[in-house]
């Protein structure tokens, strides 16, 4: 045990559900959403309902940003009130700036102990890294130890999801090696999944249903016969298809915990509506 107070922080693209924060505070710096001339923080401002109401009606497309480094100053600042270390745990550095932004922040701040750490990810595939270092930090460990938590996740979470088309993703600039499926993107449904901190492609399939139903198939395979320990399915903007496959999960995995969640307005400018994903880790 530690006597040492640590909090964990995290960026708004993890969009952690509050079940599954059991209680645990873990405070969130918001990106940002720009859309027709105006800024909105990213879950403060805008929520997901809000934003995919009006993205159904609007006829331009928002885009996203990181927080700046002064932000960033000032959000560690409020979060090392009653703190002796603060962990903050970031959406991957190859596709967004925000952890370079905490970073340059960190180095601001050379009396406060600050410990960055990249997830490689993004959402919950972020979210699980928060909650492992989170959790830690609640049950009294030291900073290294949090560290070492959130590190171990990062190589068991799993992130696949299937997206309605790869338009969203591509002007976003976050397609990663999807970019290959481009030429195709009309005639296919595609399978992806987060790897190396970016967007990798699976699977080409021509129905929507044939790529959840492949989505399953492959977390099957990388159990490798253990059993699913947490999950979360999430949907952008389609919680009736969440919710059914949400079900066949269950039924198949049975997975000790599970979650229904949307993601975050940022992340869902990138992902576009229709996206399903499932996130999980498998028992040790």
């Amino acid at each position: 045990m530690s006597d040492r107070k640590i909090v964990v922080v995290t960026d708004s693209s993890a969009h952690i559900p509050a079940e599954a924060r059991g209680g645990i505070s873990i405070p969130v710096i918001p990106l940002w959403l720009i859309w027709d001339g105006e800024q909105y923080r990213d879950g403060v401002d805008i929520d997901p309902s809000s934003f995919y109401r009006r993205l159904r009606q609007s006829k331009s497309l928002p885009t996203s940003s990181q927080p700046t480094p002064q932000e960033f100053v000032e959000f560690f600042q409020q979060a090392a009130v009653g703190a002796d270390t603060i962990v903050a745990v970031m959406v991957s550095s190859r596709i967004s700036a925000t952890y370079t932004n905490a970073t340059l922040a960190r180095d601001m701040l050379p009396d406060l102990d600050i410990r960055v750490v990249d997830t490689l990810n993004a959402s919950m595939g972020q979210g699980f890294v928060v909650l492992a270092a989170a959790r830690a930090a609640a049950a009294g460990k030291a900073p290294e130890a949090v560290i070492a938590a959130a590190e171990e996740m990062k190589t068991r979470v799993q992130f696949l999801f299937a997206v309605d088309t790869l338009e969203y993703l591509h002007r976003g600039g976050r397609i990663g090696n999807a970019r290959r499926l481009l030429g195709t993107a009309l005639q296919i449904k595609p399978l992806l999944e987060w790897k190396d901190g970016i967007i990798q492609p699976l699977s080409q399939v021509r129905t929507k249903r044939k790529a959840l139903r492949r989505m399953l198939e492959v977390a099957e395979q990388r159990l490798e016969g253990r059993r699913m320990e947490e999950a979360v399915l999430l949907d952008v903007d389609k919680p009736d298809e969440g919710d059914s496959v949400a079900e066949q999960v269950r039924d198949r995995f049975n997975p000790s915990s599970l979650y229904r969640s949307t993601v975050s307005p940022v992340v869902g400018t990138n992902a576009g509506p229709g996206s399903i994903g499932l996130v999980f880790y498998a028992e040790k």
